[in-house]
């Protein structure tokens, strides 16, 4: 049976501490390939600066093109809003009944993941690995986790951050090194982050530098 790890996230934009841990978890692991799958917009929140989801899709694309053990995934762009995990992990059984999925999320979803929706159901049906997280407080979790299939990885441990990524290219700062090539040229084409609001100062800061 074919193992795959679900890396869930908006990639807004992908970045390269995104893809190390992704790369780090699919080839020091026992998982077989990682899916980078793609978050869609909730129509519930605000936008906050979220490009487009075919974008970002794009961009995760291009920057894992040609990686043996890495795929981008669009399995919730379908699916009805909000998405829930564990509904996305119940289509994705059905779809594909002889992979086994993985959970791959940040240990500072612990906290609350009981907070999610069946989230019991999650855990007594998929594996979850943690990668670690810097500076995150971790509280106490109401979850005795010792009771389920769970693991914190020794993946190595990345803050770069796309929010910041974002204001770099809002303020016309450079990005290089923080996200591949392919990325930079693809936000370049399609002029994607230009703008940022600046709360406290009612401004637009535009941008062009990468």
């Amino acid at each position: 049976m074919k193992k795959i790890g679900l890396y869930f996230g908006s990639f807004n934009p992908v970045h390269i501490g995104h893809l190390i841990i992704a790369e780090y978890i699919a080839t020091q692991t026992e998982l077989d390939e990682v899916w980078l799958a793609v978050s869609p917009h909730n129509p519930l929140k605000e936008p906050s600066q979220l490009a487009p989801e075919e974008h970002r899709l794009e961009m995760v694309k291009l920057s894992i093109k040609g990686s043996k053990y890495l795929q981008a995934s669009d399995i919730e762009f379908a699916m009805e809003k909000p998405s829930y995990t564990f509904k996305t992990l119940q289509v994705l059984s059905d779809t594909f009944p002889k992979y086994s999925f993985t959970l791959i999320m940040g240990e500072d979803n612990m906290p609350t993941f009981h907070l999610w929706k069946e989230y019991e159901w999650i855990l007594k049906n998929y594996r979850v690995k943690f990668f670690p997280r810097l500076d995150v407080p971790l509280s106490e979790s109401p979850i005795d986790w010792g009771k389920y299939d769970v693991q914190i990885i020794a993946a190595p441990r990345m803050e770069i951050s796309s929010t910041q990524i974002r204001k770099n290219i809002a303020a016309g700062k450079s990005n290089r090194y923080l996200l591949t090539d392919e990325a930079i040229d693809y936000i370049k084409r399609h002029k994607l982050y230009l703008s940022l609001w600046v709360l406290g100062f009612g401004s637009w800061v535009l941008g062009f530098a990468f």
